[in-house]
């Protein structure tokens, strides 16, 4: 039988496998008491959504990311003289497949949740605008939590999140009575040229999608369109570009925000670091799929509305901050 030269067994060697295994096992050995590096990685396990199979041993999906994160804990272990082991194996068969899927199930953690919605819910007319909004934004960040390590979601998932949505659509309808409501329609393709030296206006004490929108104008549409803060939308003048309010000329379409139909208009959607940052600002204005970097961008914008009350002000620091992380996303594209 002929033998394979140094190049073909170096080829087998370095191949991947055609199939990853589908869980991570967690082995961990502390020596002595430690109580105090036992309860740091216990919570670093807890965080990541592991599985407790026995005392030492735990489980998790086979996830890249989720790997990694072990692999750091590894190195925190090992620098405490400790061990560790990470294997990657399948389940024995269907039955066990199902037995460790079912050691993820979170439906609990969904069922509270949903009772706290329904209680929120039957109070919401009755509360302060700071109370409710501090609450409503508390249920929200614990279903981000939740779905974060729920590896299997189902039916709970997304009973909890259609809860959470319509109780969000309510509170917002009391915080912010004059936020747009959605149209339905496409989304017309504009020549920026035909949109030059013209007034913009748009809602008082702008928040993400108004602040970013203006941001928007500024850099991309007309630089040096001077932009109105109306008391009231009826205060628009006619000859004004409205936007972010029922009836104005840009407001939200379908599932979009204003910041998203303007980029859509102007036919600046194949800049992948606008539509990230489309992404972002729909989420703080809206709701939907968590982003990064929106906990750090909300703060900032809150910090900077309490800072300057004039909204001419205002929007010239925010300007700057919408700069930076356009900057950051087109360097990370």
């Amino acid at each position: 039988m002929k033998k394979p030269n140094v190049a073909q067994r170096s080829d087998q060697i370095g191949a991947k496998a055609p199939h990853a295994p589908a869980w991570l096992i967690f082995l961990l050995t502390v020596q002595g008491q430690r109580s105090a590096l036992r309860m740091r990685l216990w919570r670093s396990l807890k965080a990541l959504g592991t599985a407790v199979l026995r005392d030492g041993v735990y489980l998790l999906p086979n996830k890249p990311e989720l790997l990694d994160a072990l692999r750091a804990i590894e190195s925190g272990v090992a620098s405490s003289d400790g061990s560790v082991q990470i294997l990657e194996l399948d389940a024995r068969d269907a039955l066990q497949q199902q037995e460790f899927e079912g050691l993820f199930d979170r439906t609990a953690e969904y069922q509270k949740l949903l009772k706290d919605l329904r209680e929120l819910s039957k109070k919401l007319p009755k509360m302060k605008a700071s109370a409710l909004g501090q609450a409503a934004d508390r249920l929200r960040r614990t279903l981000e939590s939740i779905a974060t390590v729920d590896f299997f979601p189902g039916d709970a998932a997304a009973q909890a999140t259609l809860a959470l949505d319509d109780l969000l659509a309510s509170a917002n309808a009391i915080l912010s009575p004059h936020e747009p409501h959605p149209i339905k329609g496409r989304i017309p393709r504009l020549d920026i040229a035909e949109f030059q030296g013209r007034t913009w206006a748009t809602r008082r004490r702008p928040w993400a999608d108004r602040l970013s929108s203006a941001w928007l104008i500024h850099r991309f549409i007309d630089p040096q369109a001077p932009i109105l803060w109306l008391n009231k939308p009826k205060d628009c003048p006619k000859d004004a570009l409205g936007f972010d309010f029922d009836g104005a000329t840009f407001t939200h379409i379908g599932s979009r925000v204003t910041f998203e139909v303007l980029t859509a208009s102007f036919d600046l959607e194949n800049d992948p670091a606008l539509e990230q940052m489309g992404g972002l600002i729909h989420y703080l204005d809206v709701g939907g799929v968590p982003v990064p970097e929106a906990p750090g961008v909300e703060a900032l914008m809150n910090g900077a509305r309490e800072a300057f009350a004039d909204d001419d002000t205002l929007l010239v620091e925010a300007e700057k901050l919408l700069d930076f992380l356009y900057a950051s996303f087109k360097r990370q594209r």
